[in-house]
């Protein structure tokens, strides 16, 4: 009985630990969109201020050329992340499905063994 408890103490373990996993991924997502933001604000504010729009054109500001290059990287490392999400979401569902298993199994084994001094008591008072 101890070895399952402490089988389900470390299921439970592995489920938060796949739940902080998808905490960070998600919070590092929505910190590279809010980064990406940030920078297209930038970008206009610098092609407003330049009054050049045109990327080809040759004096267009270097400060929105390297900005925009920092946002496609971001743009592309938060696409990259968001796979890792959903392999990350996955694992995290399996572990909760493969925690309700071993729950279920003591759950299971707990009531079997509440109930053979049940029956002992039973069958001892039929005689």
């Amino acid at each position: 009985m101890k070895s399952r408890d402490s089988t389900i103490r470390l299921k439970r373990f592995q489920v938060e630990d796949k739940r902080r996993q998808v905490a960070q991924i998600e919070m590092t997502i929505a910190e590279f969109e809010r980064m990406a933001k940030d920078l297209d604000r930038q970008i206009a504010a610098e092609q407003e201020r330049s009054g050049i729009h045109d990327v080809d054109h040759f004096a267009y500001p270097t400060f929105a050329k390297a900005a925009m290059q920092r946002r496609d990287n971001l743009s592309a490392s938060a696409d990259e992340l968001k796979e890792r999400l959903a392999a990350a979401k996955a694992d995290h569902d399996a572990a909760v499905e493969d925690l309700k298993k071993h729950e279920a199994i003591a759950e299971r084994d707990h009531g079997d063994k509440s109930a053979a001094p049940r029956a002992a008591e039973a069958a001892a008072a039929g005689r």
